[in-house]
């Protein structure tokens, strides 16, 4: 048992040091962060979703805006897609699931607002519906995927592809690269 921790905890770290090495995944982290900085600056907002634990993930940021990170300031404007059941359930049922993203994105995403789609896979077909609607509303997107950026890789405008397959490091990596954007974020949004 002790030796699959101790493997799982260097799969994990080495993931990150391949993205610590790698000068246009800090790039597109960097070049992440300022296009959120830049859309909350002109009174946009940020809409993040993805399915399971990259639902979970996109509920993680989404608080660590709205909310705080590090200091207590002044709240971000930012939706998960991913809370709201009756919608989730009402579009799934009366559309499809695919759509449970691409409706509320529709309903509430404007131009100049930024769309983070989450999914390890880069191929979950209702993040890609999302991604589509955001991009005829004139909405930036921003995919976080693993290795291959799946379909997610030709459709947005940036992609954060993970140098991973493995489901559950690509996960740990999400959260390790949300963590930064949010703290860049707060750095250069509020006064503290």
């Amino acid at each position: 048992m002790e030796d699959k921790i101790k493997t799982r905890i260097q799969e994990s770290i080495e993931v990150k040091q391949q993205i610590l090495s790698d000068r246009k995944l800090i790039s597109a982290i960097s070049q992440a962060a300022q296009t959120i900085i830049d859309a909350i600056r002109d009174g946009n907002k940020v809409l993040v979703c993805g399915n399971g634990g990259s639902a979970a993930d996109s509920q993680h940021f989404v608080a660590e805006l709205v909310g705080k990170f590090y200091h207590v300031r002044k709240a971000l404007p930012a939706i998960a897609l991913t809370v709201n059941t009756s919608i989730l359930t009402s579009v799934a049922n009366d559309y499809s699931y695919n759509a449970v993203f691409s409706r509320q994105v529709e309903a509430i995403g404007k131009k100049g607002d930024v769309l983070i789609g989450i999914s390890t896979s880069g191929n979950s077909a209702n993040v890609i519906k999302a991604i589509t609607v955001a991009k005829d509303k004139g909405i930036y997107t921003i995919g976080l995927t693993g290795a291959t950026g799946g379909q997610m890789r030709d459709i947005v405008d940036l992609i954060i592809n993970v140098p991973s397959s493995d489901t559950p490091r690509i996960q740990e990596a999400h959260i390790l690269i949300l963590h930064i954007i949010a703290e860049i974020i707060e750095f250069h949004l509020c006064k503290f």
